[in-house]
């Protein structure tokens, strides 16, 4: 009896291991409902707007290049600019969790009418391609044949095709896989094939190749299919379709980030991640957790968003991220979101969610305002303020993704392995556990109130554990337990969980204290600039002292950008006390929910009222998240440096009427950027565009106020003789001979009276047997 006694608590043992070892996963987003709360008004305003939009304006760029009439005209902006169709693939995607998220059948209605026409293109087309790519086809067929012409943000002439066609890929696996939709799992199969085809005869080398143009997350996607299929080939081209300049510095654990465009490196590793999980490949997952790793700790700033101007900025040096306009990117948010949602599945810990969670609350909550429309860059400039999508006419890359954000805040509230439950999130939800028979509802007023309730319904007693994360911003010892009223002691599993044991009875109630307290969090870089937050809630205060001339976006190219007036750093709000105790000087405004005075700690007297509440409740104002600092000991000196620092700044800003930054994906796109054997690259962390044939870019010259075009080189750079042409006609030969040193300057050159248009179209044309130098900024100034 004793051996027999001892062999079953072994096995009990190696059972109960087993269990715990399980694979966690997501819940479906079809058992998991909002409740009321801010996410369930950000839900509803996209739904609204997702119904708003014209399926057959969408739809055009497809049946256009299909070879079928179109029904209706296609929209504007970038949808009829070279972009056409991505929003599209988006809207697949973003109905597809829409539905699913809330089971309106008039989405489902929408989504059919969707995938319908789309079978009707790619039955057209005949060899399962489908997309809106403008003369998609030609560019296909030369790559076919070898014949690739790659850069960052076009291929063959193209602006980025690939990026454009995962967009589809990505609608159509999610039409199936979130949605249920059957037909788009075939049409999925069917192109993927067609792109095995279209690079049978390619090298793993030229592939490598095309992927010098962004290409969104096509090897996540082709991982999926592996996923669905179980067909190696799809495994082989996901591989393949992995960028190796990319992954291999993220094999060797190395930093190699300064200076790429963010949102073309963030998918290609959810990419990573997604091929480690299907083919358990450990060295690519640790590659992935690198990735994330890096970007959350070291270029992430406390919003949770990264990069400026669209590109991982040097994370020892967080400056720009101050000075400009175009701070974090939405799409950045929302694809390192997927990533930690990965990742978390894989190896469950709070670090995973309390990035998630401040991400959620702080960059995509406050993406979208109420009346619809949604942000593209989140400056963190002081005083400064974001635009605003018009609804029926930007169509940027963050309106696609922002119509998937905010149907989907479903998706990690809650997890399970085959025995436990988790609580990830305290968002008022009611979670379905259809294989148990379990109905968990959560309801709170969080972060107004410091406590969430949760509520089980069960058609019979069952014993299994509910593991609840422990936040990191909840001090030790401080989230306190009541089951039924009682307090009980959770046991903690090590990674920021804490699990309760018991058999559980329907109507059981349990209560989650979560006191929250106020933290200064500095920049990254160490540099003396400070954001406050209350738990996971950042803080920040109004600031509407400038107008903002564009919180709706026009139809333009650049209509992105808040455009406005900057708000001089040197005026803005300086913080000063010791370091260790600006969070505690805070105080709460009587009879305002999470409302701070920071007048203890503030230096300017006309600032002394300000009032520091949740940055997602400031929308369409200018706004401080980040206060400069200093000591007291130095207040006066840092006011004066900051001011001197700045005055050139503000000057340089009041003269340009236009600006490129040469060699930057968005900022040459939208000016208009051609040009033949021409590249770019980083010199010293900044970015230039050469070459020893031509480029060019269209410059808005309103009310004809820029006289001089302002070119920044690098001073040792020699040898290079190139041509200044404006509107097709020389003004300037340009030869550099090396002579200013090791530095960056800037020379201007007058544009003639009789060429002075609203609209320059700026060529820089290589000598023969020259070169055009290394151009590294370009101005048109007053």
């Amino acid at each position: 009896m004793k051996r027999i006694f001892i062999f079953l608590l072994i096995a009990t043992s190696s059972l109960q291991t087993i269990a715990q070892t399980k694979k966690l996963e997501a819940f479906s987003l079809k058992d998991v409902r909002l409740l009321e709360s801010p996410f369930l008004q950000a839900e509803e305003t996209d739904k609204t707007y997702m119904l708003s939009l014209n399926p057959d304006r969408l739809l055009a760029p497809y049946l256009k290049e299909a070879g079928l009439t179109p029904k209706a005209e296609s929209y504007g902006n970038w949808e009829n600019t070279g972009l056409d169709g991505h929003i599209g693939g988006h809207y697949v995607s973003a109905l597809s969790l829409m539905y699913a998220a809330t089971g309106d059948a008039k989405v489902k209605e929408r989504l059919d009418y969707m995938i319908d026409e789309l079978e009707k293109c790619q039955l057209k087309n005949g060899n399962g391609y489908l997309s809106g790519v403008p003369g998609g086809k030609e560019i296909w067929a030369e790559i076919k044949s070898g014949n690739i012409k790659a850069s960052s943000f076009s291929l063959n002439g193209k602006w980025v095709p690939l990026y454009n066609i995962h967009k589809i890929f990505a609608g159509l696996h999610d039409a199936y896989a979130v949605a249920d939709n059957e037909k788009a799992k075939q049409m999925l199969i069917r192109l993927t094939d067609w792109c095995i085809d279209l690079v049978a005869g390619l090298s793993d080398q030229q592939i490598q190749e095309l992927l010098k143009s962004e290409h969104g997350g096509l090897n996540e996607i082709f991982a999926d299919v592996y996923a669905l299929t179980g067909d190696k080939k799809y495994l082989k081209l996901a591989r393949q379709f992995s960028d190796q300049s990319i992954l291999k510095p993220l094999l060797e654990q190395k930093d190699a980030l300064n200076g790429l465009h963010a949102n073309t490196q963030i998918p290609k590793v959810i990419g990573f991640e997604q091929i480690a999980r299907v083919d358990h490949d450990a060295s690519w997952a640790k590659a992935a957790g690198f990735f994330w790793q890096t970007v959350v700790n070291n270029r992430t700033v406390a919003i949770g968003g990264n990069s400026v101007r669209e590109h991982f900025h040097p994370a020892n040096d967080f400056s720009s991220m101050l000075e400009s306009r175009e701070g974090p990117e939405t799409c950045n948010s929302y694809n390192m979101l997927k990533l930690t949602k990965q990742l978390f599945l894989d190896a469950p810990s709070i670090k995973y969610l309390d990035y998630y969670e401040r991400t959620l609350y702080n960059h995509i909550l406050t993406s979208q305002r109420a009346g619809g429309g949604f942000v593209y860059f989140t400056p963190m400039r002081p005083g400064h303020y974001r635009t605003y999508s018009n609804p029926q006419e930007s169509f940027w890359c963050c309106v696609g993704s922002g119509l998937e954000n905010h149907g989907k805040y479903g998706e990690l509230i809650y997890a399970h392995d085959d025995q436990n439950l988790y609580v990830n999130l305290f968002i008022p939800s009611v979670i379905n556990w259809k294989e148990k028979g379990i109905t968990l509802t959560q309801r709170n007023q969080f972060p107004n109130q410091e406590f969430t309730q949760m509520v089980l319904k069960m058609d019979k007693k069952q014993q299994f554990s509910i593991r609840l994360r422990h936040p990191s911003w909840v001090a030790a010892g401080q989230m306190t337990i009541l089951v039924n009223g009682k307090k009980i002691m959770a046991k903690a599993l090590g990674n920021g969980y804490v699990r309760i044991d018991r058999v559980w009875s329907s109507g059981d109630v349990i209560k989650v204290a979560l006191p929250m307290h106020n933290t200064a969090q500095f920049m990254p870089d160490g540099s003396d600039w400070v954001a406050f937050l209350h738990g996971p809630i950042v803080l920040a205060a109004e600031l509407d002292t400038l107008s903002q001339p564009n919180l709706t976006a026009d139809g333009s190219r650049m209509g992105h950008i808040a455009a406005g007036p900057l708000f001089p750093l040197s005026e803005a709000p300086l913080v000063s006390g010791k370091k260790t105790d600006l969070a505690q000087q805070l105080t709460p405004v009587k009879n305002e929910l999470l409302t701070f005075s920071a007048e203890k700690i503030i230096y300017q007297p006309k600032y002394k009222n300000l009032k520091l509440v949740p940055f997602y409740e400031l929308a369409e104002k200018r706004y401080v998240v980040y206060f400069p600092y200093t000591n007291p000991e130095n207040l006066e000196a840092k006011a004066k440096a900051i001011k001197l620092a700045e005055t050139e700044k503000i000057k340089l800003e009041q003269e340009t009427v236009d600006i490129v930054r040469t060699g930057e994906q968005q900022p040459e796109s939208d000016h208009g950027f051609k040009g033949e054997d021409t590249d770019n690259g980083i010199f010293q962390d900044q970015h230039f565009r050469a070459g020893k044939g031509w480029f060019s870019y269209n410059l808005a010259n309103k009310d004809l106020k820029g006289k001089k075009i302002r070119l920044t080189f690098y001073g040792k750079e020699k040898n290079r003789n190139f041509q200044i042409l404006i509107n097709h006609v020389v003004v300037e030969k340009v030869k550099l001979d090396g002579s200013k040193g090791d530095v960056f300057y800037s020379q201007d050159f007058e544009i003639p009276e009789n060429l002075l248009k609203s609209q320059l179209e700026l060529t820089l044309k290589a000598e023969p047997g020259s070169a055009i130098a290394s151009i590294f900024e370009v101005r048109l100034v007053k």
